[in-house]
């Protein structure tokens, strides 16, 4: 039998707040996303860094270790694997394209973030 994941969310929800599978693990990556690295109350390496560099020109160097911190974010979840990941810097952010693959399925999906610094969000293009 196929797992089957399980939860809620109200973030951006009006009245559906059942999350399963793929769409549960996409919310459960995006609060992961959300959360500087240090942030987390006794998980200091819990979150990224990105929210730390948006304002750094995207050099070598760096985009390296952005896309060493995303692979790791996304594979942090036993339920996912990252495939690929690009970054693009743009005027207000840093664009991130992340191709993964959603084990219990084992069928791969894309996820496309934009990390804006003039609105201090996260926004899933």
């Amino acid at each position: 039998m196929a797992t089957r994941y399980k939860g809620f969310s109200t973030v951006g929800q009006t009245k559906k707040f059942h999350l399963t599978d793929l769409e549960l693990v996409k919310r459960d990556l995006m609060n992961h996303f959300s959360i500087r690295k240090g942030e987390k109350l006794m998980n200091p390496n819990f979150g990224t860094i990105i929210w730390n560099v948006l304002f750094d020109p995207l050099t070598k160097d760096l985009r390296s270790l952005i896309v060493d911190d995303v692979t790791k974010i996304v594979n942090y979840d036993p339920r996912l694997r990252a495939d690929k990941v690009s970054v693009d810097q743009f005027d207000q952010g840093l664009l991130l394209e992340v191709d993964m693959t959603f084990l219990p399925g084992n069928f791969s999906d894309k996820l496309k973030l934009e990390f804006n610094s003039d609105s201090n969000r996260l926004i899933v293009l």
